[in-house]
């Protein structure tokens, strides 16, 4: 054997030599995606990977400062980028700094504006999502959401002398009005729980141009919130106001924290064929779901806990059994007069897509206690109907329509009065 055929046959067996044996390295994985989704109710930081991320972490005290070890990854740009992510208004990361603290272990520390209750808890994959690594990020006093309904307004200084609100008076020129506006029963304030679906990690369903359903409901309660606003009397809390997520039964607590009169939540429907079309609107069923289809979109809608991130080891299972069994049959009553009403108004602007109430066991409508219902504005995955969801001129429409359908049901069910006003 020449010298020249030796240096082959070396390198030969040295790579038959590192095929054995690099199986057996450990090898740190890397980030695949990072996000973060600032908000005043909590920030949320996630991290995507294709495996099951192991992590501890702890507070240090003054400054305030969360310390978060990840094992077994490197730092790579993914990783970095979550520099670059933390924005100046972010309520409560001042900043984060990430480095390679150990072999295959990355620290990162965050930087707090305030105290927080820091939850870190892991996902497993699910629709478009790997396996994803979450960072909760609760103050440790949260906001009041009586106090913030207060600050939107002069609520407790309104003039004795005002008029009590004209419920039944839509949003429509005069002239085209039928028969004088009817007054309310009670002057009294009613508090609306608008509820816009999904949000942060869940995008909820997404048409064929990518437009993103918690996007255009959002916008479209946003605007509801804003018609509704301008007349005396009403007052309007958002489950959300931003783009980040919340669990179905926090948005259930909300409304009831608020001593909320009614709960609406807007969403924008999909189907599996694009020839799908209409608007809806459902309420809660005791006794199962009124059609196949209405059964699958209530499904489909409770699964947005999963898809959103929902840290099932910080839940008090009972406490959101209780809240979530106790609806009773004269709540549903007064959610279907409700719905009645809401699609009267919206199938003057669209399509129906079934001309009356359907039922299905929604579990954002479970709150004992509160008339709630769920509309679905129209079919996102319909390409047309896409186009509608997102036109400034469409979405302020079906504000419109929602908000005439809410006003009516007010006039005809005048909320009792309470013993004082919050």
């Amino acid at each position: 054997m020449n010298s020249r055929t030796r240096r082959t046959a070396l390198k030969t067996g040295g790579v038959l030599l590192l095929s054995v044996i690099a199986p057996g390295i450990a090898r740190a994985n890397q980030i695949l995606a990072v996000r973060v989704w600032p908000a005043q109710d909590y920030t949320r930081v996630t991290l995507e990977n294709d495996v099951n991320l192991k992590a501890s972490h702890f507070i240090i005290k003054d400054p305030e400062r969360l310390v978060v070890d990840i094992e077994n990854i490197d730092l790579n740009p993914a990783l970095k980028s979550l520099v670059a992510k933390i924005t100046s208004n972010d309520p409560y990361i001042q900043q984060v700094r990430v480095g390679q603290n150990r072999p295959n272990v990355v620290r990162l520390v965050f930087d707090l504006k305030a105290e927080v209750l820091p939850q870190v808890f892991t996902l497993p994959p699910i629709g478009e999502y790997k396996h994803r690594l979450i960072f909760d990020l609760y103050p440790v006093n949260p906001p009041d959401l009586i106090a913030q309904l207060i600050e939107q307004g002069n609520w407790l200084n309104e003039a004795p002398s005002q008029p009590p609100l004209a419920l039944s008076e839509p949003d429509t020129p005069p002239q085209a009005r039928s028969a004088p506006a009817k007054p309310a029963a009670t002057a009294r304030m009613v508090t609306i729980a608008l509820d816009p679906g999904h949000g942060g990690e869940d995008p909820g369903a997404i048409g064929r141009r990518g437009s993103r359903e918690k996007d255009v409901v959002l916008a479209i309660a946003k605007r509801l919130k804003s018609k509704l606003e301008q007349h005396p009397n009403i007052r309007v809390m958002l489950t959300r106001d931003g783009d980040y997520f919340v669990p179905l039964h926090t948005r259930v607590q909300k409304a009831r924290k608020v001593r909320a009169d009614l709960f609406v939540s807007i969403h924008a429907d999909a189907w599996v064929e694009p020839t799908a079309r209409g608007s809806s609107v459902y309420a809660l069923s005791e006794k199962g779901a009124s059609s196949t289809a209405a059964r699958w979109l209530a499904n489909k809608e409770n699964a947005a806990d999963l898809i959103g991130g929902i840290n099932l080891r910080s839940q008090d299972h009972q406490l959101a059994r209780v809240l979530l069994d106790l609806s009773t049959s004269a709540q549903i009553k007064d959610s279907l007069k409700l719905a009645d009403h809401v699609l009267g108004e919206i199938g003057s602007i669209n399509r129906l897509h079934k001309r009356s109430v359907e039922q299905a066991g929604f579990a954002v409508l479970k709150a004992p206690d509160i008339p709630s219902i769920l509309v679905e504005t129209a079919f996102i995955s319909n390409p047309e109907e896409e186009a509608k969801l997102t036109d400034n001129a469409y979405q302020d429409r079906m504000a419109t329509a929602l908000s005439n359908g809410i006003r009516k049901y007010l006039a005809n069910n005048p909320p009792l009065a309470r013993g004082r006003m919050m």
